[in-house]
This record gives C-alpha cells, sequence and structure tokens, in this order.
C-alpha cells in the first residue's frame, strides 16, 4: 500500500476503508444533529433562566387567567362582550377587530392600485400625473403620520352631531363617526341569505367553466355580467318572494346625538383610510411594473386582432402581468396586516391593544400574551402566504 492510499483510508489491495468518518453522508447527518442539539440546549437555558427570573419577581406563569374576568371595556366589539367577560373573551374580540379591517383594508388596496398602478400608465396627461403624485406622496410618509393625520387632522375636525353631514339620505358624518342604517331581519330573511349564497356558488362555477370553454374553443361568455346578475339578482328575488322581510333602520338625532342605526367609529375609519391607501401606492408600482413587463408587442398584436384597449388590457396584458405582479402583491398584503397593529396609536381596539396592551397590564402574563400574540400574527402571515402560493400556481403559464 503506498503511502498516498495508506493517507486516503484505502485498504491493501485497493479497497477504500468504511470508516463512517470518511461518509459524507454520515459527517452531514452527525453534524445536523449537533447543531440542533445545540438549538434545543439554548432554548433550554433561555426558557429556564426565564422561568427563574418569573419565580424571583413572583410571577405566575400559565394561561389559567383566560377565564378569568377581564373587568374593562372596549369601545368597537363585533361579537358579544361586557367588561364581565373573560380575558379569552377579550382575546377574540381583538383578534375579530383585527381581522375585519386587514380583509377590508386588503380589498380596499387591492382595488385602488390596481386603478392607480394603471392610470400610471394612461396616455391622458391630467390623469397620469395625479397617479404618480398620489404615490410618490403616500408611500413617502410614514404610515404612523399618516394615520394620525386621518385621525387628528380629518376626523376630529368634523361637526358634531347636530351639524352632520349628510352626503346621502339617510347616512350621516360627523366626529363621533359614520352612521349608516340598521338591516332589521325578520321571518324569511334566511331565504335572502341562502340565495346570496347559492349566488356566489353558482358564479364560481360558471367562472370555472367559462374559463375551461375559452380554452377549449376561443369562445369567450360574459361571466362578469352574468355573476353579478346572480349575485344581485337572486337575493332580490328571494327578497321579494319572501315578502319584503328585511327593513332599514334609520338613525335619529335625539338631544346631542344619534340614537339607532350602524355606528362606523372614526378610530376604525382612520385605521381603514390609512392602511388602504398607504398599501394601494405600494400595490400601484406593483400593477405598473407588471403592466411594463409584457413585452409591447402582445399589446399590438392584439390590435392587429381588432381588440380595442379595454379588452386589451383585461384579457391580454392583466392575465400576463399577474404572473410578475402576484408575489410582491403578497409581500404587500402581509405588510398591511402586521402594519395594522399601529391602531394603537389612534385608540382602536385590535389584537395589539386589547390583547398585548390591557390585558397584559392586568395580568401581568407577559411571556404568555406576547407569545400568543406573536403566534397569532405568524398564523395570518402564513395563511395569507399559503393562500397567494396557491393563487399564482393557478395563475402561472402554462405550457402545451
Amino acid at each position: 500500500m503506498t503511502p498516498a492510499s495508506a493517507a486516503f483510508g484505502e485498504r491493501p489491495g485497493g479497497r477504500r476503508a468504511t470508516s463512517w468518518f470518511y461518509n459524507p453522508q454520515v459527517r452531514g447527518v452527525v453534524f445536523q444533529v449537533l447543531v440542533l442539539v445545540a438549538i434545543i440546549g439554548l432554548l433550554a437555558f433561555f426558557a429556564n433562566n426565564a422561568k427563574t427570573n418569573l419565580e424571583k419577581a413572583h410571577i405566575t406563569s400559565g394561561f389559567d387567567f383566560f377565564s378569568e374576568r377581564a373587568g374593562f371595556d372596549i369601545s368597537q366589539t363585533l361579537v358579544p362582550y361586557t367588561n364581565d367577560s373573560s380575558y379569552f373573551r377579550a382575546f377574540i374580540v381583538g383578534l375579530v377587530n383585527t381581522l375585519v379591517v386587514a380583509s377590508i383594508g386588503i380589498v380596499l388596496a387591492t382595488i385602488i392600485g390596481f386603478i392607480v398602478g394603471i392610470a400610471r400608465l394612461s396616455k391622458n396627461f391630467v390623469i397620469r400625473q395625479l397617479a404618480t403624485v398620489y404615490v410618490e406622496v403616500l408611500r413617502n410618509i410614514p404610515l404612523l403620520l399618516q394615520l394620525l393625520f386621518w385621525y387628528k387632522a380629518v376626523l376630529s375636525v368634523l361637526p358634531s352631531p347636530r351639524q352632520s353631514l349628510e352626503p346621502v339620505s339617510g347616512v350621516f358624518l360627523n366626529n363621533r363617526g359614520l352612521i349608516l342604517p340598521d338591516v332589521v331581519a325578520g321571518p324569511g330573511s334566511n331565504l335572502v341569505g341562502l340565495a346570496l349564497i347559492a349566488g356566489i356558488a353558482v358564479t364560481v362555477g360558471m367562472v370555472r367553466w367559462a374559463r375551461k370553454r375559452q380554452a377549449a374553443t376561443g369562445r369567450q361568455f360574459p361571466s362578469s355580467l352574468a355573476g353579478l346578475g346572480l349575485i344581485v339578482g337572486l337575493p332580490l328575488l328571494a327578497f321579494v318572494l319572501a315578502g319584503f322581510p328585511m327593513s332599514l333602520e334609520f338613525a335619529e338625532l335625539r338631544g346631542f346625538n344619534f340614537a339607532g342605526g350602524t355606528v362606523v367609529h372614526p378610530e376604525f375609519l382612520a385605521l381603514l383610510l390609512g392602511l388602504s391607501l398607504y398599501t394601494a401606492s405600494f400595490i400601484a408600482e406593483i400593477v405598473r411594473a407588471g403592466i411594463l413587463a409584457v413585452s409591447h408587442g402582445q399589446t399590438e398584436a392584439a390590435f392587429s386582432l381588432g381588440l380595442r384597449p379595454r379588452r386589451t388590457l383585461h384579457l391580454v396584458v392583466v392575465p400576463q402581468a399577474m404572473r410578475v405582479i402576484i408575489p410582491p402583491l403578497t409581500s404587500q398584503y402581509l405588510n398591511l396586516t402586521k402594519n395594522s397593529s399601529l391602531a394603537v396609536a389612534i385608540g382602536y381596539p385590535d389584537l395589539v391593544a386589547v390583547f398585548a396592551g390591557t390585558v397584559l397590564n392586568q395580568t401581568g402574563q407577559a411571556v404568555e400574551v406576547i407569545g400568543i400574540t406573536m403566534l397569532v400574527y405568524l398564523t395570518l402571515s402564513l395563511a395569507t402566504s399559503a393562500f397567494m402560493n396557491w393563487y399564482n400556481a393557478r395563475m402561472a403559464l402554462v405550457e402545451r
């Protein structure tokens, strides 16, 4: 055996030694196990250190506080809640408030962002410049300042209830919020809800059928108009057949405030406007970049086939641009959801303000409360990413 073969672990006769130390796969597994053990040990050290410090401070740990009485009021609740409710109910109220403002904000930001992004490519000079000013101003001002602007400089200076603005009959706007008519449901109103669900389900099926039909034959079907007719027409038909089971209760001015109706508080309006308009300025740039990424030859080919600009944008440009738009659009949705935690600055009772604020201060369960709050935002972000990844896969270009 030569010295070189001995150095590489070969046995006499040219056979390589089978020692595990010379197997790259085995060494890789060993190193990964060692790293995993080190991480677990580090986490165990931090956990034990935190437990020791909590015991020295006479702070109990655990989740028994969830069943205790909260003892504080929440200004805006979409689920039943009183100051006699438990801390768990307060957690649910904050979570629901966060989900509502994030969901509505994502929808509004998407609509506004697409409109402004397309407007930035308009041939009309005035429209193009207005869209540019909107994007450059809003995305370069911190979101917190925008929230304070909407809350302090716009909504707080509105007139008192006695001098309320009435943009539409029965709708009032004042410094206490937006007051809308309340929907009073009577016997048979369930039929209207079932008709709405049926209309949405039929519309989804029809859109899928229309896409398959267009891919197979090239013939288009007006699925948008037909779907709108189903979603509006079926509930309206059920409303008539059920004998008009739903009515509107309008708010009335009594004394110094309105009685009846539904009140949308100014904190919610300020947060929704700030999040939607700020995020829309970034979405507009994403949409503009996605449209510019589509080859101009695609547009010229569509024009040569006789398609009008609006149909070209809808059928040719936007479907191809979506492959570029969706990945960064996901990041903006995640940012909007996480930025909703700034609601504490204007007094909107979201998850951070209610649970990581009031509940934490009253119970002193900092580790549990902050851990749960972080887990909630992590879950929301992962769920949003999973949905957008699924949608991105559906919008991907399928090669034949």
